[in-house]
């Protein structure tokens, strides 16, 4: 997560790399604290924040990133922006309720994230070896949420054997939407 100075609370949440299961994962109790701890007008400190949303946003995404599905999901739905139904829906993937982050992911449409997405899944597929469950990856000129989704739930009931794949594009759309949002909440380019 180079490139971004993250205010000093929200780094701290940031500074174990986390490789998260496509399922919902063991929340990660250390963190707890500090993210109950989390408040807008602090949080980002020094740093003014100019959109709330965005940071409500970082905050789902904090959540979500140390396993804690339902507080995320809670911040989420109260965001009736496409990147709050973004955070939404990679919530309802993590659950997993696939039919559910479908739904989510129809409301996004197209996310500014999707461009860097794309590319980021490209790099990653194209280091595995050939195989047709992935071959879209590789192919795809813009990022289809629902092809991931099929992906995902392929790898979860063990039909495909690609799961640390989809945990690595996973990770990387994290990091793009985290910092997407960041960068929104205190009005950086």
């Amino acid at each position: 997560m180079a490139g971004i100075a993250y205010a000093e609370a929200i780094a701290e949440l940031l500074r174990d790399d986390r490789l998260n299961e496509l399922g919902p994962g063991k929340p990660n109790r250390q963190a707890e604290p500090r993210l109950r701890a989390l408040q807008i007008d602090r949080s980002f400190a020094p740093f003014p924040v100019h959109d709330r949303d965005m940071a409500k946003a970082c905050f789902a995404g904090l959540w979500l990133y140390h396993d804690f599905l339902d507080q995320s999901h809670r911040i989420s739905q109260g965001i009736y922006t496409t990147t709050g139904s973004y955070w939404h829906g990679l919530m309802h993937r993590r659950e997993p309720d696939w039919s559910n982050s479908k739904y989510w992911f129809h409301r996004v449409g197209s996310h500014p994230v999707f461009e860097d997405l794309v590319e980021a899944a490209r790099e990653l597929a194209s280091e595995q070896p050939a195989d047709a469950d992935i071959a879209f990856l590789t192919r795809q000129k813009t990022w289809d949420p629902m092809a991931f989704i099929d992906l995902c739930q392929a790898c979860v009931e063990g039909h495909s054997p690609h799961e640390m794949l989809c945990r690595r594009i996973q990770q990387r759309e994290w990091r793009l939407l985290f910092d997407y949002c960041y960068r929104l909440a205190l009005g950086m380019p």
